[in-house]
């Protein structure tokens, strides 16, 4: 995973990886969750990737759309 720049500081996200359909976001707490076109759909996705890209707004985004929140496909606390 490549690490999150976290522009403002104050994010809950440590690092992300892309892949052409996916996006998998790992938090601070150590929990790493893939966000799937299928699970969150192609518009989500693409909105991930940009953010992630930023490195601003990623954990902001996935909190404010519940169906991003709650659509995650995998959650692994050891990867």
């Amino acid at each position: 995973m490549e690490r999150y720049r976290n522009v403002s500081g104050d994010s809950g996200v440590a690092a992300y990886e892309i892949g052409d359909d996916y996006v998998a976001v790992r938090f601070k707490t150590g929990v790493a969750y893939w966000y799937t076109e299928a699970s969150v759909g192609v518009k989500h996705v693409a909105a991930l990737k940009r953010l992630a890209r930023r490195g601003q707004g990623l954990s902001t985004y996935i909190s404010q759309h519940p169906d991003v929140s709650g659509g995650y496909e995998r959650k692994d606390p050891d990867d």
